[in-house]
């Protein structure tokens, strides 16, 4: 199977966001990040506490959610900006994955990738959990991404 594709930039910004937000880290930070501003709020209207523990929870829970949606994705993107203007073409085999484009090529054996997941507008292949790339499905069928469902299914962990 082999598909041909450039990335969108607003596309790629959606793609980082899950990214990002899939992480554990980012999880558990979420979570006690709402939690820390729930109680606070609780306690805020009951008068428990002055204002100050309620505003800090509401602006830690603001600049989290910024830096995760804007700044992180949009400095990823400039960071790589030569990357996601390039045409790549990409082939799914039975011994792996190649990646080509007019510079060169990559090929990578099916054990190389720790796991994937699968977003609106991406699979997004890991090697570690910092290292991926994303393969856009614009332009794909949908039985062309049934059968790399399949594939990534056989050759890659998923989580």
């Amino acid at each position: 199977m082999q598909h041909a594709f450039t990335y969108e930039k607003k596309k790629v910004i959606q793609g980082l966001r899950y990214h990002f937000v899939q992480r554990p880290e980012v999880k558990v930070l979420v979570v006690l990040v709402n939690v820390f501003a729930i109680v606070a709020a609780i306690l805020f209207y009951s008068k428990k506490i002055r204002p100050e523990p309620f505003l800090l929870g509401s602006f830690i829970w603001i600049m989290m959610m910024a830096s995760f949606w804007y700044i992180l994705p949009n400095s990823i993107y400039k960071q790589a900006k030569e990357t996601f203007l390039d045409t790549f073409a990409i082939a799914f085999k039975d011994s792996g994955v190649t990646l080509e484009n007019e510079k060169g090529y990559k090929h990578w054996e099916w054990n190389e990738f720790s796991h994937y997941f699968e977003s609106p507008h991406f699979f997004h292949l890991y090697f570690n959990a910092k290292s991926f790339f994303m393969v856009p499905k614009e332009g794909m069928g949908e039985e062309f991404r049934h059968e790399l469902r399949g594939a990534l299914k056989r050759g890659i962990l998923s989580k």
